[in-house]
């Protein structure tokens, strides 16, 4: 049977993505003992990897595919296929990012007023290159970690991932700069690209993948409704596409199905009762796939 080694992310993405792929159809039961989870697809063999190394395990073949941050990619310089981005972080649906950051009574108010100072972070090769095209010369010192808190006895700025910017506010830094927005890609072995089997199941966990994420924060609604107030309902009604909209046993009536985001629903089912709709139902979604 032909398998695909795929490389789930361990660390602040491991919770969101193992939720991300039970919505996508695949139970994958993590052992904090073992790097090697279990998954409900015997085409599948699991593997836990620090998404700071992913891109790495996955151009040298060691994994066919994994998922990690495009900051991640561009830090290691891997050459992978970059098969999909999938928007998800640790806690929400939008991108994290890469900022530049002093301590909040510091003079520094550029990248410029940097010069010949010590900048730590985790993504060395990210913030030189960010420096050289500023053409702002700095010592780029590796942090393993609490880079927040090396402002400013250790470091005179820092370059860190934040996705609120609360551990930031409350380490008393200030943000000077943006280097880059990052988000997860899908990721792929360019010779396991090209395996006609393994591309295809690639391209089916993509596909379910996405859709996951785009019923995230969305809900389905039914709802009955005469003919005659039928356009009055319409036009309270957004959808993802068109709704659709179907005959009832009775002429004189139809049923409405469609998708609306979640945190409508509570202006929406009232303005659609005024409408006279009726037996109006909320359900939950797990994959919407155009």
């Amino acid at each position: 049977m032909s398998r695909l080694k795929l490389g789930i992310p361990k660390g602040s993405l491991q919770d969101s993505t193992v939720e991300l792929f039970a919505k996508a159809g695949w139970r994958i039961s993590v052992n904090s003992r073992s790097y090697y989870p279990g998954i409900d697809d015997p085409e599948i063999e699991c593997m836990m990897v620090r998404a700071q190394e992913m891109a790495r395990y996955v151009e040298s073949g060691a994994l066919d595919a994994g998922l990690t941050g495009k900051d991640w990619i561009l830090e290691t310089g891997a050459d992978v296929e970059e098969v999909a981005e999938l928007i998800y972080s640790k806690t929400s649906l939008g991108k994290v990012r890469w900022v530049l950051a002093v301590a909040e009574d510091s003079a520094a108010q550029s990248v410029c007023d940097l010069e010949g100072k010590i900048i730590a972070t985790e993504a060395v090769r990210i913030t030189q290159k960010y420096l050289d095209r500023h053409a702002v010369k700095a010592r780029v010192e590796f942090s393993w970690g609490a880079t927040e808190v090396k402002v400013p006895e250790l470091a005179d700025a820092i370059v860190e991932v934040t996705e609120t910017g609360s551990s930031l506010r409350a380490n008393h830094l200030r943000v000077v700069d943006t280097l880059l927005e990052s988000a997860p890609w899908f990721i792929a072995n360019r010779v396991a690209w090209k395996d006609a089997w393994k591309r295809e199941k690639i391209g089916n966990l993509v596909i379910l993948l996405e859709g996951a994420i785009k019923a995230y924060n969305r809900v389905g609604l039914m709802l009955n409704v005469r003919r005659d107030d039928l356009a009055k309902v319409l036009a309270e009604l957004p959808a993802l596409r068109n709704p659709t909209i179907a005959q009832l046993s009775d002429p004189q009536w139809v049923a409405i199905n469609t998708i609306i985001e979640e945190k409508t629903v509570r202006q929406l089912i009232p303005r659609l009762k005024l409408a006279r709709a009726e037996g109006i139902v909320e359900y939950p979604l797990n994959k919407v796939v155009y």
